[in-house]
This record gives C-alpha cells, sequence and structure tokens, in this order.
C-alpha cells in the first residue's frame, strides 16, 4: 500500500490563514473570490476583450448623473468614419430660438439668478437636442449670460475637430438688462 505525504499542520494552518486574508482583501477591493477557476477565467477573458470594445452610459434625468451608478452598454467597434445621419443645425437654431427668449423674455440681471439660469437652460437646451436622437454625436452646450449695461464683449471659442462631420449652432438673446449667448457643438464621434 502506498503512503502519501502529509504536510505538516502549521503549513495548513499558514496556508489557510493567508487565503482568508486574500478573500478579505478581494473583498475590500470588489472582486469576487468566491468564483470558481472556470469562471475566473471566463471573467479574465472578458477583461481581455474588454478592451477593444467601447462602453456606452445611459442619463435618464439630465443633472443627476452624479448619484446614481447607471449600467454600461458594451458595444463592438464599427469603425464607421463619417455619420449617416448629419447634424440639423436649423433644427437646433429653431431649438435655440425657442429655448433662450422662452426662459430670458422677462428676466433682470441678478447674478445669482443668472447663474442658475445658464445650468438650467443649457440642461433643457441639451435635453432637447438629445431628443432630436442624432447618433454618435457628442453635444456640448455654452450659455453666457451677462449685464447688459452699455459694453462690449467678446465670446470666442476654438476647437480641434473635423470639419467634414463636426459644426456648432449659435443664437444671441438681448432684453432691457441682460443678454445670453448660446453655443452648442456637435461632435462626431467615430
Amino acid at each position: 500500500m502506498e503512503q502519501s505525504w502529509i504536510p505538516p499542520i502549521e503549513n495548513i494552518r499558514m496556508s489557510d490563514i493567508a487565503k482568508d486574508k486574500a478573500a478579505r482583501l478581494l473583498r475590500k477591493t470588489g472582486s469576487f473570490s468566491s468564483l470558481s477557476s472556470y469562471d475566473v477565467k471566463a471573467k479574465e477573458s472578458r477583461r481581455k476583450q474588454q478592451d477593444s470594445m467601447s462602453t456606452v452610459s445611459y442619463m435618464d434625468d439630465p443633472g443627476h448623473h452624479d448619484d446614481i451608478p447607471r449600467p454600461t452598454l458594451q458595444m463592438e467597434n464599427t469603425y464607421q468614419l463619417h455619420p449617416t445621419k448629419y447634424f440639423p443645425g436649423a433644427t437646433v437654431n429653431s431649438i435655440l430660438k425657442d429655448v433662450l427668449p422662452s426662459y430670458l423674455q422677462e428676466e433682470k440681471y441678478e447674478p445669482e439668478l443668472c447663474r442658475q439660469m445658464t445650468k438650467t437652460i443649457s440642461e433643457v437646451i441639451k435635453a432637447r437636442v438629445k431628443d432630436l436622437m442624432i447618433p454618435r454625436y457628442k453635444i456640448i452646450v455654452l450659455i453666457h449670460i451677462g449685464q447688459l449695461n452699455e459694453q462690449s464683449i467678446r465670446i470666442g471659442s476654438r476647437c480641434l475637430w473635423n470639419s467634414n462631420t463636426d459644426t456648432f449652432s449659435s443664437f444671441s438673446f438681448c432684453n432691457q438688462s441682460l443678454f445670453a449667448v448660446a453655443n452648442v457643438f456637435a461632435v462626431y464621434f467615430e
């Protein structure tokens, strides 16, 4: 009869302690320590594939994206260099012409109110432009509101982009006490 070798008890206890310590450390860092070796290998292969995939996150409520983590959707790269649907600049201009006067027509310039209004108006414009469902465009909305008091101002912007696919829309509004300039930049995401 063949006799198998049994390790000393001290080595067994040390390895069990080391395993427990490693499991606690993995639980703290958010790893899955209870997976079988097959699951771990499958997870590692998914991580390797993840490097070549893009992720898309969804935001339901504008302005509340910091509070709740959103699920990500994994999509294969399409390598699509030109958009199938170009950004509708005329439609976005009509959105700007509609939103700015509706929010600022009767307002008087107050610094704190205007600070809040820039945030509100930019979120409204961004939501309305996103409702157009133009695929693969990143939307950037900039709003400037200032006091109208016999002074001049120049607002400039510089961008590095592809002039064939990327574009912008701009609209200016004035009433008796304030001015507002809205810019919407649309950058195609390849």
